[in-house]
């Protein structure tokens, strides 16, 4: 199925369940730490996979490795009454998670008890494929870019201007993130693949060797 081996599909499945529902419901739970009830009445303070899949973002992350959830919906009112930094910081807790998740699970490899190469299992390479694609999850919402997480991040670090620049290309997120992904595909400008692809894979190599 889509010229994936059986580790790439399972683990891509697996990581649709686990890793984009915990992004979603950290950005919930570090939202509700923070004062704003607003994900808990809608139903996204919960690990059920059902409460924040996306179909279209599920079915991208399985064909081309990365994908998106529903997003969680926020009072920007309520964060900042608690802390000025409120957005940001509800922002950075999803890509935070899948930096968590793909940590923990690299620790077999640190540990001598999965590996690479000859000695390579089915195992091995599911897990490979889960740390990967979270690492990937990771650096794709870190693009400074509506509606991605680095967006806010980069709107509460800028200084005015920045700020303001952030403000007028807002309208053109989704398809600046288009652009890029088209810009891959057909274009030969693979700067996805410099601005995530290349990063993921360090922090693969950090973590598995």
């Amino acid at each position: 199925m889509l010229g994936l081996s059986a580790p790439e599909l399972l683990g891509r499945l697996i990581t649709l369940v686990v890793a984009l529902t915990m992004h979603e419901f950290a950005h919930a739970w570090t939202a509700d730490q923070l004062g704003d009830d607003t994900p808990r009445l809608q139903g996204r303070l919960t690990l059920n996979p059902l409460a924040h899949l996306d179909p279209l973002g599920s079915l991208m992350l399985i064909i081309a490795g990365f994908g998106w959830a529903r997003p969680v919906m926020v009072n920007a009112y309520q964060l900042q009454r608690r802390t000025p930094a409120g957005m940001m910081i509800v922002a950075i807790a999803g890509p935070f998670a899948n930096l968590l998740l793909a940590i923990l699970a690299a620790v077999p490899f640190r540990a001598g008890l999965l590996s690479f190469g000859a000695s390579s299992t089915f195992a091995s390479e599911l897990m490979a494929q889960f740390i990967f694609i979270n690492l990937i999850l990771l650096f794709f919402n870190l693009i400074p870019i509506f509606p991605l997480d680095g967006e806010k991040v980069a709107d509460y670090l800028l200084p005015p201007g920045g700020q303001a620049f952030l403000a007028r290309i807002r309208p053109y997120g989704m398809y600046l993130i288009l652009g890029l992904i088209l810009l891959g595909n057909f274009g030969g400008l693979d700067l996805l693949g410099t601005i995530i692809g290349r990063p993921a894979l360090s922090v693969f190599r950090l973590l598995t060797s």
